[in-house]
């Protein structure tokens, strides 16, 4: 064979292997404020079991973590 012997090395793309990492995807294109916890009970309805650190790591690699809804608060003069 003339492959350099780094290529064996060579790590794939972990997100196109895992079917986890589209899952999580659209569901949080959908509900946009779903935070790790529902994201996890999801995944387990849809039939796919997955530690909530991995569901975590995911969301904050991709940046799908829930914005949070600021409150409004008056200030009394």
């Amino acid at each position: 064979m003339d492959l350099p012997r780094s290529s064996f090395y060579d790590a794939s793309d972990p997100t196109a292997e895992d079917p986890a990492v589209t899952e999580i995807l659209l569901i949080t294109e959908t509900c946009r404020n779903y935070g790790y916890r529902r994201v996890t009970a999801e995944l387990r309805h849809r039939g796919l079991v997955v530690n909530s650190k991995k569901v975590r790591r995911i969301m904050r690699e991709n940046d799908l973590n829930p914005k949070r809804k600021r409150r409004y608060v008056s200030h009394p003069a």
